[in-house]
């Protein structure tokens, strides 16, 4: 009895009917229906606030600092100085080149009015020439180091950081301010390239600041040049509609962005 109910059993598991039965159960599982998501479809849209503008300025000469008019935090206008250097040395270097200059015109013009009597060689006069274009580009030079001993801004902003003090000797190239343009905030964020069918610059969305816990306004104002073919995902850059004097950089909060 208990080995007819055995092949029964075989029977019944091998038969083309509940083979197919148990088939069918596995094309509508829970999930199979619904449409493939890209990762970044399936997760929150993050974005941070980023200035319009934004570089580091750096020493052009090596000088000892005089003056930093501006503090942390502070604003400025374009323009504006915001590093004074002590320049005694380039002054003096100045000073003695346009005597040599002066000099070298003098020998120069002198040597031309003997050339008109035959008084003077060709060779003298032509190298009275060379000095004074010599001492001319001295002087030039110098005049251009003296240029180098103010920095001013290029743009109106804020003062994030200073990485130097007054009274303190710099070189060339080292980093001084780091500056920005907040008059405009931006948003740069992820988001999927299916978007690229409806989303439009200019179009309006809303964005909540953790940092606040309120909602702003915001529209679209870039759209990247490429999509990124693994995560099947664009950048895309916004800009904060309005002026809210609450929002500084480095804020961060979640976009809420309606198909239209």
């Amino acid at each position: 009895m208990r080995l007819a109910r055995l092949l029964l059993l075989v029977l019944l598991v091998t038969s083309p009917v509940f083979a197919g039965e148990r088939s069918a159960a596995v094309v509508t599982a829970p999930g199979a229906a619904q449409g493939a998501k890209t990762g970044i479809e399936r997760q929150e849209i993050r974005a941070q606030l980023l200035p319009r503008r934004f570089t580091t300025l750096a020493a052009e000469i090596s000088a000892k600092i005089n003056r930093l008019p501006v503090s942390e935090g502070g604003a400025f206008k374009a323009g504006q100085v915001l590093v004074s250097f002590d320049c005694s040395m380039p002054q003096a270097m100045l000073q003695k080149a346009r005597a040599e200059l002066n000099a070298a015109e003098q020998t120069h013009k002198a040597n031309k009015r003997l050339a008109e009597l035959n008084s003077v060689g060709l060779v003298e006069l032509e190298q009275s020439a060379s000095a004074v274009s010599k001492f001319a580009a001295e002087v030039g030079a110098q005049q251009a180091v003296l240029g180098k001993c103010t920095i001013a801004a290029p743009f109106s902003g804020r003062l994030a950081e200073q990485k130097a003090r007054e009274q303190q000797y710099v070189q060339a190239g080292q980093p001084l301010l780091d500056i920005l343009d907040d008059s405009i905030l931006e948003l740069e964020f992820l988001v999927p390239s299916s978007w690229l069918a409806w989303v439009k610059l200019g179009q309006r969305f809303q964005v909540d600041i953790d940092e606040t816990g309120k909602t702003y306004p915001a529209k679209f104002i870039r759209l990247g040049a490429r999509v990124d073919p693994v995560s099947q995902s664009i950048k895309v850059a916004a800009a904060i509609d309005g002026k809210f004097p609450e929002l500084i950089t480095g804020m961060s909060g979640r976009v809420r962005v309606t198909q239209q």
